[in-house]
């Protein structure tokens, strides 16, 4: 693309998912995009950052949009799936994903992507940002844009063009959040030396051989990760992030590879404390790789998943700065009760994460946002309403990663790259419409926003929350529109897409209050879940019946995921 006169319709900045899912969604929309990352890689967190199991968006019904189309094409390429740990239904390689969304950058048009920019300032005249400078190659390029869309993992800028932005903790006297503090309890010391979650520097292992971890660690644990192996076993620590290929994701929480000192220096602007805390990101998940290797054996090897080495391009940065938004998502927007009216009428984006919050001194409590479905326990869905993705105060600009308009406590559960490819797509479809209408953002018509993403060509994305209904009903946009409408149309479920590696399965079906069983012929009896809708509607009748089923295994969930009854 030649940009002319230094100049580009929209310009998206910073390598979080929500960044590149926000640059192919414009240009595929039909509008000139560069996209300019400060890594090699462009898929944030779940590729650059390696957290590659990831968490949320796991039912069909929230398979949809650029998410959806990701498994999809992960599935097709995987011959072996993508369940092989217990942290997600979903497991791949960083590489795996990367490959794929840099063909799609490439195979869009008008997409043009800069890696290795650092983004140097931003001018900004009354309500709109103008230009950026950026540093490529050594050298300053200076770039005029229409509309600027913020796709970095911290929110940058908000800092670089001093925008009023949230960082940190808010009390409970400002929204009556039932987990947050306080704003006496603020005043201790704690929320001083921890004023945002944890981040990990994510490190890949490699397993070698038959799976034959030791029950037990060949040599104990530090005093530093004493600790990380007694809530599970240490074979349960090693497959928690099992990959395709017996990679293993290490991000474990518990006395694992969070590093908890001075959580904020990266948004200090002190570069000694940010080189600091670089340094122990990076010493301590080294040291916790080491320490599983000598509780392992040599069968534990580092991984060469980033360019050779084990550690991810970039740390896993779960909070950023926040975004004063025309709408903010709040604790309560998350939880089990009558959806926000407001929000749902607003609504561009799914998420169901459960919510957690990562620090070292202690944990955190969370008012619980988790419903029955599918033989175990789920989020609870929830939308994003376009207002959290634009500010009054600018009119040109977009937040497509964890800096749209939340709080802190749901920060939580707003942070996964599941939720963050959705939010890119809708902020990447609203700026393009923004420039083909010639309209400020806050005047784009959120209903035509809504049309589009359900309608798109490529990738669909869904708005509405509905757990029965799969993202492949044939009359599935008309029925979101339908319930966006106040109508509740009622459909019949779709058959369940065809999964990789399915088998069949005669077995006698035991529903035990929210769990579900299937014991075999032969007397064995397998944990039994499901994603898809159909399954959901029928099996909880089924109790004390043989049934034919497909689908597949995980040793590591443990649980036999059903994809289908059979005729």
């Amino acid at each position: 693309m030649a940009f002319q006169q230094g100049h580009v319709p929209v310009l998206v900045i910073g390598g979080g998912i929500g960044g590149c899912g926000a640059a192919l969604q414009c240009a595929r929309s039909g509008v000139e995009t560069l996209l300019v990352t400060p890594g090699p890689w462009t898929g944030g967190m779940i590729t650059s950052g390696g957290v590659s199991a990831p968490d949320g968006n796991e039912l069909s019904a929230w398979q949809s949009g650029l998410w959806g189309a990701l498994l999809r094409q992960l599935r097709l390429e995987l011959p072996d799936g993508l369940d092989h740990n217990w942290v997600s239904c979903f497991g791949f390689r960083p590489q795996q994903a990367e490959s794929i969304l840099q063909r799609w950058i490439r195979e869009a048009r008008r997409l043009s992507w800069w890696s290795g920019v650092e983004v140097l300032s931003l001018e900004r005249n009354g309500d709109q940002l103008s230009k950026a400078v950026l540093q490529r190659n050594g050298e300053p390029i200076t770039i005029s844009f229409d509309v600027l869309v913020d796709g970095s993992e911290l929110g940058d800028s908000l800092a670089l063009a001093d925008i009023p932005h949230r960082l940190g903790w808010d009390s409970q006297q400002q929204w009556g959040e039932p987990s947050a503090p306080s704003a006496e309890a603020l005043k201790a010391p704690f929320f001083e030396r921890e004023p945002v979650q944890s981040p990990t520097w994510v490190i890949h292992g490699q397993w070698q051989g038959p799976w034959t971890p030791p029950e037990q660690p060949v040599e104990p644990f530090s005093a530093l990760f004493k600790g990380c192996a007694d809530r599970f076993s240490l074979p349960q620590l090693l497959s928690y992030g099992r990959l395709p290929g017996q990679q293993l994701m290490l991000n474990w929480p518990l006395h694992g590879n969070d590093w908890p000192v001075d959580p904020g220096a990266v948004f200090s602007g002190d570069a000694q404390r940010q080189r600091e805390q670089l340094t122990g990101l990076r010493q301590h998940s080294e040291a916790f790789l080491a320490q599983l290797q000598a509780a392992c054996g040599p069968q534990l090897q580092p991984a060469s998943a980033f360019a050779g080495e084990a550690l991810a391009f970039q740390p896993y940065w779960r909070e950023g700065r926040r975004l004063i938004g025309a709408t903010t998502v709040i604790e309560q927007d998350l939880l089990p009760h009558s959806p926000n009216a407001e929000h749902q009428q607003q609504a561009i984006a799914i998420g169901n994460y459960a919510n957690d919050h990562h620090y070292g001194e202690r944990e955190w409590p969370l008012a619980d946002k988790s419903m029955a479905w599918g033989g175990r326990r789920s989020g609870t869905p929830f939308v994003i309403p376009f207002g959290a993705l634009y500010t009054p105060e600018i009119s040109n600009l977009l937040m497509a990663d964890k800096s749209i308009s939340v709080s802190h406590m749901a920060n939580g559960a707003t942070r996964m790259g599941p939720l963050l490819l959705l939010v890119g797509q809708a902020a990447g479809q609203a700026a393009a419409l923004c420039v083909q209408q010639r309209l400020a953002v806050a005047e784009l018509p959120v209903s035509e926003l809504q049309r589009q993403l359900l309608n798109d060509p490529v990738a669909p994305s869904g708005v509405v929350p509905c757990p029965e209904m799969p993202w492949h009903q044939p009359d599935w946009a008309q029925l979101q529109l339908d319930r966006l409408d106040g109508e509740s149309t009622q459909h019949q479920p779709a058959t369940a897409p065809h999964e990789p590696a399915s088998q069949q399965q005669r077995l006698l079906i035991q529903i035990d209050g929210e769990r579900w069983w299937g014991d075999t012929e032969s007397g064995q009896r397998l944990s039994l879940i499901t994603l898809e809708p159909q399954v959901q509607q029928v099996l909880p009748d089924q109790h004390g019946r043989w049934l034919d089923l497909e689908g597949s295994a995980n040793p590591f969930g443990p649980w036999w995921r059903v994809n289908r009854l059979c005729p």
